[in-house]
Protein backbone atom coordinates (compact mmCIF):
# COMPACT_ATOMS: atom_id res chain seq x y z
CA UNK A 1 0.00 0.00 0.00
CA UNK A 2 1.78 3.12 -1.22
CA UNK A 3 0.72 6.73 -1.57
CA UNK A 4 2.69 9.92 -1.95
CA UNK A 5 2.54 12.43 0.92
CA UNK A 6 -0.08 15.12 0.37
CA UNK A 7 0.13 18.86 0.84
CA UNK A 8 -2.72 20.37 2.88
CA UNK A 9 -3.43 24.05 3.45
CA UNK A 10 -5.27 25.12 6.61
CA UNK A 11 -7.16 28.39 6.71
CA UNK A 12 -6.81 30.56 9.84
CA UNK A 13 -10.29 29.68 11.09
CA UNK A 14 -9.83 25.92 10.72
CA UNK A 15 -6.36 26.04 12.31
CA UNK A 16 -7.68 28.00 15.28
CA UNK A 17 -10.54 25.54 15.71
CA UNK A 18 -8.23 22.51 15.56
CA UNK A 19 -5.78 24.04 18.03
CA UNK A 20 -8.69 24.79 20.36
CA UNK A 21 -9.87 21.18 20.17
CA UNK A 22 -6.40 19.92 21.08
CA UNK A 23 -6.09 22.33 23.99
CA UNK A 24 -9.54 21.67 25.44
CA UNK A 25 -9.36 19.07 28.20
CA UNK A 26 -12.98 18.08 27.57
CA UNK A 27 -12.36 17.07 23.95
CA UNK A 28 -12.51 13.27 23.47
CA UNK A 29 -9.09 11.74 22.95
CA UNK A 30 -9.96 10.29 19.55
CA UNK A 31 -10.95 13.76 18.27
CA UNK A 32 -7.66 15.19 19.59
CA UNK A 33 -5.46 12.81 17.65
CA UNK A 34 -7.55 13.33 14.49
CA UNK A 35 -6.94 17.06 14.82
CA UNK A 36 -3.23 16.41 15.42
CA UNK A 37 -3.05 14.38 12.20
CA UNK A 38 -4.48 17.26 10.18
CA UNK A 39 -2.28 19.87 11.91
CA UNK A 40 0.84 17.79 11.33
CA UNK A 41 -0.09 17.32 7.67
CA UNK A 42 -0.54 21.08 7.25
CA UNK A 43 2.86 21.65 8.88
CA UNK A 44 4.51 19.54 6.14
CA UNK A 45 5.18 16.37 8.14
CA UNK A 46 5.42 13.14 6.18
CA UNK A 47 3.23 10.13 6.74
CA UNK A 48 5.85 8.28 8.79
CA UNK A 49 6.31 11.27 11.14
CA UNK A 50 2.54 11.63 11.55
CA UNK A 51 2.25 7.91 12.33
CA UNK A 52 4.91 8.30 15.03
CA UNK A 53 3.25 11.34 16.60
CA UNK A 54 -0.27 9.95 16.55
CA UNK A 55 0.84 6.38 17.29
CA UNK A 56 -1.52 5.01 14.67
CA UNK A 57 -1.36 3.14 11.35
CA UNK A 58 -0.81 4.47 7.86
CA UNK A 59 -4.39 3.73 6.62
CA UNK A 60 -5.75 5.63 9.62
CA UNK A 61 -3.66 8.69 8.79
CA UNK A 62 -4.82 8.58 5.20
CA UNK A 63 -8.46 8.10 6.28
CA UNK A 64 -8.58 11.26 8.43
CA UNK A 65 -6.67 13.31 5.93
CA UNK A 66 -9.29 12.37 3.32
CA UNK A 67 -12.15 12.99 5.78
CA UNK A 68 -10.90 16.53 6.44
CA UNK A 69 -10.58 17.24 2.73
CA UNK A 70 -14.16 16.01 2.17
CA UNK A 71 -16.00 17.38 5.22
CA UNK A 72 -13.74 19.85 7.02
CA UNK A 73 -13.37 20.10 10.80
CA UNK A 74 -16.92 18.87 11.46
CA UNK A 75 -16.06 15.56 9.79
CA UNK A 76 -13.32 14.95 12.39
CA UNK A 77 -15.79 15.27 15.29
CA UNK A 78 -17.99 12.31 14.44
CA UNK A 79 -17.62 8.67 13.57
CA UNK A 80 -19.02 7.15 10.45
CA UNK A 81 -22.28 5.31 11.11
CA UNK A 82 -21.96 1.56 10.90
CA UNK A 83 -24.76 -0.91 10.21
CA UNK A 84 -26.03 -2.90 13.19
CA UNK A 85 -24.82 -6.45 13.58
CA UNK A 86 -28.43 -7.48 14.23
CA UNK A 87 -30.47 -7.45 11.01
CA UNK A 88 -33.69 -5.39 11.20
CA UNK A 89 -37.00 -7.19 11.50
CA UNK A 90 -38.74 -7.79 8.19
CA UNK A 91 -41.56 -5.42 7.35
CA UNK A 92 -43.97 -8.37 7.24
CA UNK A 93 -43.17 -9.20 10.87
CA UNK A 94 -43.81 -5.66 12.03
CA UNK A 95 -47.12 -5.53 10.15
CA UNK A 96 -48.10 -8.88 11.65
CA UNK A 97 -47.48 -7.60 15.18
CA UNK A 98 -49.53 -4.45 14.52
CA UNK A 99 -52.39 -6.40 12.91
CA UNK A 100 -52.59 -8.91 15.77
CA UNK A 101 -52.51 -6.10 18.33
CA UNK A 102 -55.46 -4.17 16.89
CA UNK A 103 -57.57 -7.04 15.55
CA UNK A 104 -57.00 -10.02 17.84
CA UNK A 105 -56.77 -10.86 21.54
CA UNK A 106 -54.73 -13.64 23.16
CA UNK A 107 -56.68 -16.81 24.05
CA UNK A 108 -56.13 -16.38 27.80
CA UNK A 109 -56.35 -12.61 28.27
CA UNK A 110 -58.23 -9.48 27.25
CA UNK A 111 -55.19 -7.71 25.75
CA UNK A 112 -51.66 -8.38 24.58
CA UNK A 113 -48.53 -7.92 26.66
CA UNK A 114 -45.01 -7.74 25.27
CA UNK A 115 -44.22 -11.28 26.39
CA UNK A 116 -47.42 -12.86 25.04
CA UNK A 117 -47.06 -11.11 21.70
CA UNK A 118 -43.38 -12.07 21.50
CA UNK A 119 -44.28 -15.72 22.10
CA UNK A 120 -47.07 -15.63 19.50
CA UNK A 121 -44.94 -14.05 16.77
CA UNK A 122 -41.55 -15.54 17.63
CA UNK A 123 -39.54 -12.37 18.35
CA UNK A 124 -38.12 -10.78 21.48
CA UNK A 125 -40.29 -8.74 23.90
CA UNK A 126 -38.06 -5.70 23.37
CA UNK A 127 -38.71 -5.91 19.63
CA UNK A 128 -42.44 -5.96 20.31
CA UNK A 129 -42.04 -2.88 22.51
CA UNK A 130 -40.17 -1.01 19.77
CA UNK A 131 -42.83 -1.90 17.17
CA UNK A 132 -45.62 -0.70 19.45
CA UNK A 133 -43.76 2.52 20.22
CA UNK A 134 -43.21 3.27 16.53
CA UNK A 135 -46.88 2.56 15.75
CA UNK A 136 -48.15 4.49 18.80
CA UNK A 137 -49.95 1.43 20.22
CA UNK A 138 -50.53 0.97 23.98
CA UNK A 139 -52.62 -2.19 24.47
CA UNK A 140 -52.18 -2.08 28.27
CA UNK A 141 -54.15 1.21 28.49
CA UNK A 142 -57.84 1.94 28.06
CA UNK A 143 -59.76 5.20 28.18
CA UNK A 144 -63.39 5.63 29.10
CA UNK A 145 -65.82 7.28 26.69
CA UNK A 146 -69.53 7.75 26.11
CA UNK A 147 -70.97 9.10 22.89
CA UNK A 148 -74.08 11.15 23.50
CA UNK A 149 -77.31 10.01 21.86
CA UNK A 150 -79.07 13.32 22.48
CA UNK A 151 -81.06 14.29 19.34
CA UNK A 152 -80.28 17.95 20.09
CA UNK A 153 -76.56 17.30 20.56
CA UNK A 154 -75.39 19.56 17.72
CA UNK A 155 -77.56 22.50 18.77
CA UNK A 156 -76.61 22.26 22.45
CA UNK A 157 -72.88 21.96 21.75
CA UNK A 158 -72.94 24.93 19.40
CA UNK A 159 -74.85 27.02 21.94
CA UNK A 160 -72.65 26.22 24.97
CA UNK A 161 -69.29 26.41 23.17
CA UNK A 162 -70.41 29.73 21.73
CA UNK A 163 -70.91 31.01 25.29
CA UNK A 164 -67.39 29.88 26.20
CA UNK A 165 -65.59 31.28 23.16
CA UNK A 166 -67.65 34.43 22.67
CA UNK A 167 -69.56 35.30 25.86
CA UNK A 168 -72.25 37.97 25.47
CA UNK A 169 -71.58 41.56 26.53
CA UNK A 170 -72.97 42.84 29.84
CA UNK A 171 -73.81 39.28 30.92
CA UNK A 172 -72.34 36.65 33.21
CA UNK A 173 -71.80 33.05 32.08
CA UNK A 174 -71.79 30.63 35.02
CA UNK A 175 -71.13 26.89 34.84
CA UNK A 176 -73.25 25.39 37.62
CA UNK A 177 -73.22 21.86 39.01
CA UNK A 178 -73.25 19.90 42.25
CA UNK A 179 -70.54 17.64 43.59
CA UNK A 180 -72.72 15.39 45.69
CA UNK A 181 -71.95 12.86 48.41
CA UNK A 182 -68.48 14.17 49.32
CA UNK A 183 -67.47 11.90 52.16
CA UNK A 184 -65.76 13.10 55.34
CA UNK A 185 -63.30 10.23 55.65
CA UNK A 186 -61.07 9.74 58.68
CA UNK A 187 -58.19 7.28 58.39
CA UNK A 188 -57.97 4.55 61.02
CA UNK A 189 -54.27 5.25 61.58
CA UNK A 190 -52.13 8.37 61.06
CA UNK A 191 -50.30 8.54 57.74
CA UNK A 192 -46.51 8.26 57.61
CA UNK A 193 -44.72 11.40 56.40
CA UNK A 194 -42.77 11.87 53.20
CA UNK A 195 -39.06 11.03 53.44
CA UNK A 196 -36.13 10.32 51.16
CA UNK A 197 -36.76 7.17 49.17
CA UNK A 198 -40.37 6.78 50.36
CA UNK A 199 -43.61 8.48 49.41
CA UNK A 200 -46.09 9.69 52.00
CA UNK A 201 -48.42 6.87 53.08
CA UNK A 202 -51.99 6.59 54.29
CA UNK A 203 -54.07 3.62 55.37
CA UNK A 204 -56.40 2.04 52.85
CA UNK A 205 -59.22 1.68 55.39
CA UNK A 206 -61.19 4.59 56.77
CA UNK A 207 -64.13 5.68 58.88
CA UNK A 208 -67.09 7.52 57.32
CA UNK A 209 -68.18 10.62 59.22
CA UNK A 210 -70.99 11.81 56.96
CA UNK A 211 -71.34 13.53 53.61
CA UNK A 212 -71.90 16.98 52.15
CA UNK A 213 -72.80 18.37 48.72
CA UNK A 214 -70.90 21.24 47.12
CA UNK A 215 -72.96 23.55 44.90
CA UNK A 216 -70.61 25.56 42.68
CA UNK A 217 -70.95 28.22 39.97
CA UNK A 218 -67.81 28.95 37.92
CA UNK A 219 -67.56 32.35 36.21
CA UNK A 220 -66.23 31.61 32.73
CA UNK A 221 -64.67 35.06 32.27
CA UNK A 222 -62.92 35.57 35.62
CA UNK A 223 -62.51 32.06 36.98
CA UNK A 224 -64.09 32.97 40.31
CA UNK A 225 -66.31 30.39 41.97
CA UNK A 226 -69.48 30.86 44.03
CA UNK A 227 -69.69 27.82 46.27
CA UNK A 228 -71.88 26.57 49.09
CA UNK A 229 -72.03 23.26 50.96
CA UNK A 230 -75.46 21.82 51.71
CA UNK A 231 -76.50 18.59 53.44
CA UNK A 232 -78.70 17.28 50.62
CA UNK A 233 -79.10 17.48 46.86
CA UNK A 234 -82.69 18.45 46.10
CA UNK A 235 -84.62 21.12 44.25
CA UNK A 236 -84.98 22.96 47.56
CA UNK A 237 -81.20 23.31 47.91
CA UNK A 238 -80.82 24.17 44.22
CA UNK A 239 -83.34 27.01 44.59
CA UNK A 240 -81.45 28.33 47.60
CA UNK A 241 -78.26 28.34 45.53
CA UNK A 242 -80.01 30.17 42.67
CA UNK A 243 -81.08 32.86 45.14
CA UNK A 244 -77.48 33.24 46.29
CA UNK A 245 -76.34 33.64 42.67
CA UNK A 246 -79.09 36.25 42.20
CA UNK A 247 -77.70 38.23 45.16
CA UNK A 248 -74.08 37.85 44.03
CA UNK A 249 -74.51 38.98 40.40
CA UNK A 250 -75.26 42.68 40.07
CA UNK A 251 -78.48 43.64 38.34
CA UNK A 252 -79.52 44.19 35.57
CA UNK A 253 -76.93 41.82 34.09
CA UNK A 254 -78.23 38.68 32.42
CA UNK A 255 -77.09 35.39 33.93
CA UNK A 256 -76.45 32.45 31.59
CA UNK A 257 -76.30 29.15 33.49
CA UNK A 258 -74.73 26.04 31.94
CA UNK A 259 -76.34 23.02 33.64
CA UNK A 260 -76.67 19.27 33.24
CA UNK A 261 -79.97 17.42 32.92
CA UNK A 262 -80.39 16.44 36.57
CA UNK A 263 -84.07 16.30 37.58
CA UNK A 264 -83.71 18.88 40.36
CA UNK A 265 -82.85 21.52 37.73
CA UNK A 266 -86.23 21.14 36.01
CA UNK A 267 -88.83 20.88 38.76
CA UNK A 268 -91.96 23.05 38.78
CA UNK A 269 -90.63 25.08 41.70
CA UNK A 270 -87.46 25.89 39.78
CA UNK A 271 -89.41 26.76 36.62
CA UNK A 272 -91.71 29.07 38.59
CA UNK A 273 -88.74 30.85 40.13
CA UNK A 274 -87.09 31.27 36.73
CA UNK A 275 -90.29 32.74 35.33
CA UNK A 276 -90.15 35.43 38.03
CA UNK A 277 -86.47 36.08 37.30
CA UNK A 278 -86.24 36.44 33.51
CA UNK A 279 -82.61 37.53 33.55
CA UNK A 280 -81.66 33.89 34.29
CA UNK A 281 -81.23 31.88 31.10
CA UNK A 282 -80.52 28.14 31.32
CA UNK A 283 -78.43 26.14 28.82
CA UNK A 284 -78.52 22.37 29.34
CA UNK A 285 -75.64 20.14 28.29
CA UNK A 286 -76.47 17.16 26.04
CA UNK A 287 -77.28 13.82 27.61
CA UNK A 288 -74.12 11.93 28.65
CA UNK A 289 -71.99 15.02 27.99
CA UNK A 290 -71.30 16.49 31.42
CA UNK A 291 -67.70 17.07 30.24
CA UNK A 292 -69.10 20.06 28.36
CA UNK A 293 -69.70 21.82 31.69
CA UNK A 294 -66.49 23.66 32.57
CA UNK A 295 -67.15 23.51 36.32
CA UNK A 296 -66.31 19.79 36.17
CA UNK A 297 -62.68 20.85 35.69
CA UNK A 298 -62.87 22.84 38.91
CA UNK A 299 -64.31 19.82 40.73
CA UNK A 300 -61.31 17.79 39.56
CA UNK A 301 -58.96 20.48 40.91
CA UNK A 302 -60.53 20.67 44.37
CA UNK A 303 -60.72 16.88 44.60
CA UNK A 304 -57.09 16.28 43.72
CA UNK A 305 -55.63 19.21 45.63
CA UNK A 306 -57.75 19.41 48.79
CA UNK A 307 -60.25 16.59 49.38
CA UNK A 308 -58.88 13.22 48.27
CA UNK A 309 -55.84 12.96 50.53
CA UNK A 310 -57.42 14.72 53.50
CA UNK A 311 -58.55 13.21 56.79
CA UNK A 312 -61.67 14.67 58.41
CA UNK A 313 -63.18 13.95 61.82
CA UNK A 314 -66.56 15.45 60.90
CA UNK A 315 -68.60 17.00 58.12
CA UNK A 316 -67.94 20.44 59.59
CA UNK A 317 -64.19 19.90 59.23
CA UNK A 318 -64.65 18.78 55.62
CA UNK A 319 -66.77 21.83 54.79
CA UNK A 320 -64.24 24.11 56.48
CA UNK A 321 -61.54 22.69 54.21
CA UNK A 322 -63.73 23.25 51.13
CA UNK A 323 -64.54 26.85 52.07
CA UNK A 324 -60.87 27.51 52.77
CA UNK A 325 -59.95 26.24 49.29
CA UNK A 326 -62.67 28.41 47.70
CA UNK A 327 -61.39 31.48 49.57
CA UNK A 328 -57.79 30.94 48.43
CA UNK A 329 -58.91 30.17 44.87
CA UNK A 330 -60.94 33.37 44.59
CA UNK A 331 -58.05 35.52 45.82
CA UNK A 332 -56.13 34.70 42.65
CA UNK A 333 -58.71 33.30 40.22
CA UNK A 334 -57.53 31.95 36.91
CA UNK A 335 -60.13 31.11 34.26
CA UNK A 336 -60.00 27.85 32.36
CA UNK A 337 -59.46 28.26 28.62
CA UNK A 338 -61.78 26.39 26.28
CA UNK A 339 -59.79 25.51 23.14
CA UNK A 340 -62.04 23.30 20.99
CA UNK A 341 -64.52 24.80 18.60
CA UNK A 342 -68.01 23.37 18.18
CA UNK A 343 -67.06 22.11 14.74
CA UNK A 344 -64.09 20.16 16.14
CA UNK A 345 -66.32 18.47 18.72
CA UNK A 346 -69.05 17.63 16.22
CA UNK A 347 -66.52 16.19 13.75
CA UNK A 348 -65.10 13.85 16.38
CA UNK A 349 -68.58 12.88 17.55
CA UNK A 350 -69.65 11.94 14.03
CA UNK A 351 -66.45 9.93 13.55
CA UNK A 352 -67.12 8.03 16.79
CA UNK A 353 -70.72 7.30 15.77
CA UNK A 354 -69.59 6.01 12.37
CA UNK A 355 -67.06 3.72 14.04
CA UNK A 356 -69.65 2.40 16.48
CA UNK A 357 -72.02 1.66 13.62
CA UNK A 358 -69.23 -0.18 11.81
CA UNK A 359 -68.46 -2.29 14.87
CA UNK A 360 -72.13 -3.13 15.44
CA UNK A 361 -72.48 -4.11 11.78
CA UNK A 362 -69.53 -6.53 12.00
CA UNK A 363 -71.02 -8.42 14.95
Amino acid sequence: MRRNDICLYLGPADRAQLVSLCANRNTPRKVVWRAEIVLATADGCGTSEIMRRAMTSKPTVWRWQARYLDEGVDGLKRDKTRPSRVPPLPRETRLKVIAKTVKETPPDATHWSRSTMAEAVGISPSSVGRIWAEAGLKPHLTKGFKVSNDPMFEEKVTEIVGLYLDPPDRAVVLCVDEKSQIQALDRTQPGLPLKKGRAATMTHDYKRNGTTTLFAALDVKSGMVIGECMPRHRAKEFLAFLRRIDRAVLKPRDVHLVLDNYATHKTLEVQDWLTKHPRFKLHFTPTSASWLNMVERFFAEITNRRIRRGSYDSVDELEEAIYDYLLLHNRKPKPFVWTKSAQDILTRERRALDKLDEIRGNR
